[in-house]
């Protein structure tokens, strides 16, 4: 997946949730929506010095799941056995194909700067997602489409900052929440229908602050909240 394909995706995605496109670039759109979620990040094949990418960065040595294939077609990890004295001897010999897979894609189509990913599609940057389909930024997700700045969050779509949910659609910035719809700003709560700013309520639809208001009022608000979501800080 290239950035002209996720950036197509965000703007699709902004615009189920805000009806216009995302005034943000790609790179903004992490700094400003994803700049908490665990996210893969840049390190260096060391066998053939290319750019990769991996969700654990603490490891002396890293080979792509690609070239390590290759290296075992062509060469093999098996190395002859040695006379060892000791167990320093025997983890200074390990150092020799001690190197850690990066971009590991099971069963996925179009995947690009992540790792893992399990039988997902069109994915950008993202990690441990599952059964997903237009990732962009996003974390421990599963069964979910259009998502972007994710985390731990299953059955959702056209979603953008929502962590420890589910079924949420069409909504920004959820939190530990179910059954929530064209919402923004929402906090332990369930079956949500048009409302912002609203924490530990459930069944409510056009409410703002947890205060119930009448839907032309809650429109009205809507759209000045929306203005001020989408203007650069």
């Amino acid at each position: 997946m290239d950035t002209k394909e996720a950036m197509d995706v965000v703007n699709k995605t902004f615009m189920a949730i805000f009806e216009q496109t995302s005034p943000y670039t790609l790179e903004e759109v992490l700094t400003e929506f994803a700049f908490d979620v665990r996210l893969p990040q840049r390190v260096i094949d060391s066998v053939t010095g290319e750019e990769t990418w991996a969700s654990s960065v603490s490891s002396a040595k890293y080979i792509t799941q690609e070239n390590m294939k290759k290296y075992d077609q062509s060469k093999g990890w098996i190395i002859p056995k040695r006379n060892v004295k000791n167990l320093k001897e025997i983890l200074e010999i390990w150092k020799i194909t001690n190197y850690t897979t990066t971009q590991r894609i099971y069963d996925c189509i179009n995947v690009a700067q992540s790792d893992p990913m399990y039988t997902s599609e069109n994915v950008f940057r993202s990690t441990d997602c599952r059964k997903c389909k237009n990732v962009i930024f996003s974390d421990g997700c599963a069964n979910s489409e259009n998502i972007i700045g994710c985390q731990r969050s299953g059955n959702c779509s056209f979603a953008l900052r929502v962590a420890d949910s589910s079924d949420c659609t069409n909504s920004y910035n959820v939190i530990c929440s179910s059954k929530i719809s064209n919402s923004y700003f929402i906090q332990d709560c369930n079956n949500l229908h048009e409302c912002i700013f609203c924490s530990h309520i459930s069944n409510k639809k056009y409410c703002i602050a947890n205060m119930q208001f009448e839907k032309e009022e809650y429109v009205v608000i809507k759209k000045a909240i929306v203005k001020w979501i989408l203007t650069k800080k």
